[in-house]
């Protein structure tokens, strides 16, 4: 399996060279030069499988150079009891006889980022050893919450590996700003950035493609890569939960084999949905994709008009892990959607960077409007969908999965679909405590993110969060902060480099 550039511009690699360089070092996106397919018999096969043995059939079929044996190494040293607190790795909850939350939180940092950042690092590290490379491999990380700390917790003290996680101060959490700052590892730096997450993920892309920057770089014998889901590593992992939750739904009765769901995924960066879309592709049987976003519905707005539009304000929400604007994983979708056509990708990626926008005509639009459907959530009916979820089920969801419940119950009010239903659940409830708790019971007493763990926990009995217990007690370890300007001096602040 090779892969090539979404742009054009780039010689097609192994999917060793694709994990190890992040992204096209020329501007653009790996993807696999074809995606593998699934039979209905193979699928069936995986019905009762472990976790760990979907994993490794799917990566099997994508990471062709990595050996059976090498794959059943890091796919062990991932999903294991120690990482995860549930036997599942990703167990599902049933809501109703038509909705299921898939939950993607059981990791080490209580986010779906787990799923991905507890494999990448070992992927990372063979891949190394594979291209026999001789440099200290620098991870940058643009964050709007979630993916920090699962990168930095799944980077720490990984030999020949330095993380630096860069985050927009003030957007995010207090619990997910003090999981990144107390993170130990001697490798590990955090930076809070003046500004949004785009901006955070704007000015790591830039670095990427500073070739000066790379090569002061490679005379002190550093070269960059990405944890973010630019990186095809982040990304393959996640098609695994996709086809482990249809196993076991068919295993427990829940579906026949073939039966079509349709997949609700509360989404900022498009990388979630775009494993779920490739999941399909391989064959899993799905009937629509529900693109859930919060008020910075960009997604939405472009799945219902087929222009993409980032001029417009940009809005800090209760789900901030979606406060996102430029949406990376698109333009990876668009290449499939338009039959790997990387001139058009280049020509609507030149035009949203010089006007903010791109329109990719109706023929495209047409095409997705048959898989996707954009909905959103606004700030209000977040909340009202976290209260009722909690008072008519006695279950309690975060700020973003209930943006994925929501999208989901107004797709059900517009379309009148059956279809069985599997809504992503992206974080544990106890990373938003505040705006959960707030919801379910009214006004907070306090505004200590801290007391406010233990108030939802007396009130509701859902248990804190391994990840989360004892939290604010723990050493701050990283005070660095900057402007958005001022990114790249601080990459070399911290790497030594003059």
């Amino acid at each position: 399996m090779k892969y090539v550039s979404t742009r054009g511009n780039y010689q097609p690699v192994s999917a060793a060279e694709a994990i190890r360089l992040g992204m096209v070092p020329t501007g653009g996106l790996f993807v696999p030069e074809k995606i593998p397919t699934f039979s209905k018999e193979k699928l069936t096969e995986l019905v009762g499988k472990s976790y760990q043995d979907i994993a490794q059939q799917i990566l099997a079929e994508f990471l062709t150079d990595y050996t059976a044996k090498e794959l059943e190494e890091v796919v062990n040293a991932a999903y294991n009891e120690t990482n995860f607190a549930t036997e599942e790795i990703a167990p599902y909850v049933k809501l109703d006889e038509q909705s299921y939350v898939l939950e993607l939180w059981h990791g080490p940092t209580a986010a779906f980022k787990d799923m991905a950042l507890q494999l990448m690092p070992h992927l990372l590290v063979k891949a190394i050893e594979k291209v026999d490379l001789d440099k200290e491999i620098v991870i940058l990380v643009a964050t709007s919450g979630d993916t920090g700390k699962a990168a930095l917790e799944g980077f720490k003290d990984v030999e020949g590996i330095k993380i630096i996680v860069f985050y927009p101060a003030g957007g995010v959490s207090k619990v997910q700003e003090q999981q990144m700052v107390t993170t130990t590892g001697t490798n590990t730096s955090v930076v809070a950035v003046e500004g949004n997450f785009d901006d955070c993920q704007s000015s790591v892309k830039e670095i990427f493609g500073d070739q000066g920057f790379k090569e002061l770089l490679e005379e002190h014998d550093y070269q960059f890569s990405s944890a973010n889901s630019i990186n095809w590593g982040r990304l393959v992992p996640q098609i695994i939960y996709y086809f482990a939750s249809y196993a076991s739904l068919v295993a427990d009765g829940q579906l026949e084999v073939g039966e079509q769901i349709n997949i609700s995924v509360p989404t900022g960066n498009f990388g979630n949905i775009l494993a779920a879309y490739y999941a399909y592709r391989m064959g899993l049987p799905v009937n629509k994709f529900i693109c859930a976003s919060n008020d910075n519905k960009v997604l939405t707005d472009f799945l219902q008009t087929g222009v993409y539009d980032s001029n417009r304000d940009f809005k800090r929400t209760i789900s901030p892990s979606m406060d996102i604007l430029i949406s990376s994983n698109l333009e990876r979708f668009l290449f499939e959607m338009t039959d790997h056509d990387a001139a058009k990708i280049e020509e609507w990626y030149q035009d949203l960077e010089q006007t903010g926008k791109f329109e990719i005509g109706q023929a495209v639009q047409e095409q997705i409007k048959e898989l996707f459907v954009g909905e959103y959530a606004t700030e209000e009916e977040t909340v009202k969908t976290i209260k009722q979820i909690y008072e008519s089920k006695d279950y309690v969801v975060d700020t973003h999965t209930a943006v994925g419940i929501k999208a989901y119950q107004k797709y059900l009010a517009d379309y009148d679909d059956p279809t069985l239903t599997v809504i992503d659940s992206t974080a544990n409830p106890y990373k938003f405590s505040a705006a959960v708790l707030e919801a379910v019971q009214g006004e907070l007493e306090t505004e200590d993110e801290f007391e406010i763990l233990s108030q939802l926990e007396e009130l509701t009995g859902l248990e804190i969060h391994r990840g989360l217990r004892d939290l604010e007690e723990k050493e701050v370890r990283h005070d660095r902060g900057c402007q958005t300007t001022e990114i790249k001096d601080e990459v070399k602040d911290i790497l030594g480099l003059r």
